[in-house]
């Protein structure tokens, strides 16, 4: 499906996430988000939601074989970590210099 606008998201890639619903609860556990998907409102977090993939032999794998991968999940079912209060927190944007930045609603501190 084609938008008019892309969606703004406060989560990137690289951030720590934790992971708030679903099978792969955990709030305690921070993990790393791989990819973010914004069309499809949908992250790739490390460790989570792992799927098996059968794949065909080809040249880099010329046996083939079962391989267990990382699928995507919906953003809003993981939130942002805040490493000061070791806590998930919510996130908040404010103008600075001329672009935004993300800033912790918890500890108030800015995300790198």
């Amino acid at each position: 499906m084609k938008q008019r606008f892309q969606p703004k998201f406060n989560i990137k890639k690289g951030d720590s996430v934790v992971v708030i619903t679903g099978a792969d609860k955990d709030r305690s556990k921070p993990r790393k988000v791989l990819a973010v998907y914004p069309q499809k409102s949908r992250v790739l977090v490390e460790g989570v939601r792992m799927v098996t993939k059968h794949l065909k032999p080809n040249a880099q794998n010329p046996q083939g074989g079962i391989v267990k991968e990382e699928a995507a999940i919906h953003i809003s079912n993981v939130m942002l970590w805040d490493a000061k209060t070791k806590a998930p927190s919510r996130v908040k944007r404010e103008r600075k210099d001329g672009g935004f930045v993300r800033i912790s609603k918890k500890s108030g501190e800015v995300i790198k």
